[in-house]
């Protein structure tokens, strides 16, 4: 498979505000369909690194990654992506893990091995720069978000996709056009939509609003470098015109 995402260059932290960076990584394969991956990175005020949604490690990534100081958190956001937790884990073993909920079951049932790791609550927050709020109302999938006050930066990862049709194959590109999930602001993925249970899931877009993002980080496709408020307003505009 072609490592082409459209997001290149890959490995290499890019600044997405002050102390933040992202990093694009290679496609992963999920239900037969090549998805970009993104990982996050902050700066904590200790100088220790933040990271989120580790992506595919290598050497060349993991001394990028040390340049910008030592990782001292690991966090895996929702039971879908953990896939590389393991692997950071075994390289930065002094790190401290986090996991949602639903993690730990998920790795076990596919049997990948994870170290010792904490359960993220609906509290956890790092140094008084990084918040979290973990969405409920589904059964299948919960996701914990973050916001990065210095940057106004919300970081998701499910939450909402954005791809960009040009940088996909031909079927996978027509299936995300026909669920929406496409530039400028994308959507949540119809399946995991239909999962949530509406009154919970408003509370929760209504606590994202509420810090009032500038800007976001999506795992998959273009994130948002502006007016990040407006566009998750007018992704979830229907569920929050009807309460």
């Amino acid at each position: 498979m072609s490592r082409n995402t459209g997001y290149e260059p890959l490995d290499v932290p890019k600044p997405f505000g002050p102390e933040i960076w992202i990093v694009d990584g290679p496609h992963i394969r999920f239900y037969g369909l090549p998805f970009s991956t993104r990982m996050t990175l902050v700066r904590l005020p200790s100088g220790g690194l933040w990271v989120h949604s580790p992506i595919k490690p290598n050497e060349r990534l993991l001394a990028r990654v040390e340049e910008l100081g030592p990782v001292a958190h690991l966090v895996a956001p929702n039971a879908i992506h953990y896939a590389y937790l393991g692997e950071w884990q075994a390289r930065f073993p002094e790190a401290q893990a986090w996991v949602a909920p639903g993690v730990r079951a998920r790795a076990t049932a596919h049997k990948v091995e994870l170290g010792p790791a904490e359960e993220l609550s609906a509290s956890a927050s790092w140094e008084g720069v990084i918040e979290s709020y973990l969405v409920r109302g589904s059964k299948v999938l919960q996701e914990a978000v973050f916001f990065h006050t210095p940057s106004r930066t919300v970081v998701l990862t499910d939450f909402i996709e954005n791809f960009d049709p040009k940088h996909l194959p031909w079927l996978f590109g027509r299936l995300v056009r026909l669920a929406g999930m496409t530039v400028p602001d994308g959507r949540m993925p119809p399946d995991m939509y239909a999962t949530f249970d509406k009154a919970e899931l408003r509370r929760s877009v209504e606590a994202i609003l509420a810090w009032a993002p500038e800007r976001a980080v999506l795992a998959h496709g273009a994130p948002y470098e502006s007016r990040a408020s407006a566009r998750i307003r007018r992704v979830f505009r229907k569920l929050l015109d009807a309460s």
